[in-house]
């Protein structure tokens, strides 16, 4: 046996007397979480192209007066980046997938009435041609 400075034998080492909620240790093997609400930001942010894509699907009615850019590739614009932020927010689970689908719809409606109106324009070219030049061989 060893002896401690006193003198005194010392004790084999039994665990320590523990008073109720004065653990050093847990004693679940449970781990701690956090304690409160979770953060998430990535969950609470609008994805940034979709707002691009709404604010451009809206924009591609009025953009026909601009030179050289025109409503056709504003409204393209509106579909290519609703695409992109739908791809965007199904891998980061951002906001936002409502303003990009209702982007997309706005410039593909966009588009189709640029098509309708360019064949009704040619139409028309054609039967008033017809109408006034007549049909002769």
């Amino acid at each position: 046996m060893s002896s401690t400075p006193s003198g005194l034998p010392s004790q084999p080492s039994a665990a320590p007397t523990q008073i109720a909620g004065q653990q050093v240790a847990p004693s679940t093997s449970v781990p701690m979480g956090p304690v409160g609400g979770v953060y998430s930001p990535a969950g609470s942010r609008t994805n940034t192209l979709a707002v691009v894509s709404l604010v451009t699907g809206i924009a591609s009615f009025f953009a026909h007066v601009i030179p050289g850019v025109g409503g056709f590739t504003v409204a393209l614009i509106a579909v290519v980046t609703g695409y992109m932020a739908r791809k965007q927010i199904k891998e980061t689970g951002e906001q936002g997938m409502g303003l990009a689908t209702a982007g997309m719809v706005i410039g593909a409606i966009h588009l189709a009435l640029i098509v309708i109106a360019i064949f009704a324009v040619l139409f028309l070219i054609f039967v008033v041609g017809i109408a006034i030049f007549g049909h002769s061989r």
